[in-house]
């Protein structure tokens, strides 16, 4: 399947599943800043630094976005973390994705929730829009657990429950069997970046 129709795909079905109350965010202007923040994922373990999704993202979108991932994190110390890089860049925008280390060591699904709920009660608390990626469970790639899309709901933000999980069904799209290739990460950044014009931030 062609790239772009397949990353379309995917925009067209979360848009049909959207009504009129689908989570909107503020304009991003030319100068604000997108914090990337999250795991290896983010950091774009398995390709170059220029071909992480955050640096795709960056050039997809023409706005300044943070590269804050750190290989091996669970999400207990992304809550940790996630003050000081908040301070740090003074982001309009903040991407989270993490939770896939946590599952890899088999840690309770109750807890990378909390976490998680921690993680966007710490940017919403300081005015900062916030987005939601959800990441399967290592394994058999099924889907992203539905506390994802919980949590999404429950802070009114936009959610990406299906790119990580499609890159990583894929074998020409990931470098080893739960990381994506740059192909694979150019899919994750354009599947943002449309996901990003739906909800009004660019």
């Amino acid at each position: 399947m062609n790239r772009r129709f397949f990353v379309a795909a995917l925009a067209a079905l979360w848009l049909a599943g959207c009504g009129s109350d689908a989570p909107r965010l503020g304009k991003l202007g030319a100068g604000d800043v997108i914090l990337a923040f999250g795991d290896s994922l983010t950091y774009g373990t398995g390709a170059k630094p220029e071909e992480s999704y955050p640096a795709l993202l960056g050039q997809l979108t023409g706005r300044t976005v943070v590269r804050a991932g750190v290989p091996g994190e669970q999400t207990a110390g992304g809550l940790a973390r996630l003050p000081g890089v908040l301070d740090e860049h003074q982001p309009k925008l903040v991407i989270v994705c993490l939770g896939g280390n946590d599952m890899l060591r088999r840690g309770a699904p109750a807890n990378i929730e909390g976490n998680l709920r921690e993680i966007l009660k710490t940017i919403k608390s300081r005015g900062i829009d916030a987005v939601l990626i959800g990441v399967p469970a290592p394994g058999l790639i099924t889907s992203a657990p539905e506390f994802y899309e919980k949590l999404a709901q429950e802070f009114g933000i936009p959610y990406e429950g299906k790119i990580v999980t499609s890159v990583l069904y894929r074998a020409e799209l990931k470098s080893d069997p739960i990381h994506p290739n740059a192909a694979g990460y150019r899919m994750m950044a354009e599947a943002v970046a449309g996901l990003l014009r739906a909800a009004g931030a660019l």
